[in-house]
């Protein structure tokens, strides 16, 4: 194994894990309760729970982005 494939996949599993955590945070499109926090507008209010989920749904798309685009060059490195 080369170092590279190394960093990348130590890379793959670092972003794997946040993006999961950023998933599991969200709160569910019934605005009820997130899966891991509860109910996040009985700690911080409504306006700042709409703020969050949207910082997190943000976050989420990009993390999402960057782990195709890791395992993409992790594939074409793999099978050179």
């Amino acid at each position: 194994m080369d170092v590279l494939e190394i960093i990348l996949g130590i890379a793959i599993m670092v972003i794997a894990t946040v993006l999961t955590a950023f998933v599991l945070l969200q709160s569910g499109k019934d605005k009820r309760s997130g899966v891991v926090m509860g109910s996040v507008d009985t700690f911080i209010g409504k306006d700042r729970a709409g703020k969050w989920d949207k910082l997190l749904a943000r976050l989420t798309t990009i993390i999402s982005v960057v782990f195709v685009v890791v395992v993409v060059v992790m594939y074409v490195i793999v099978s050179k």
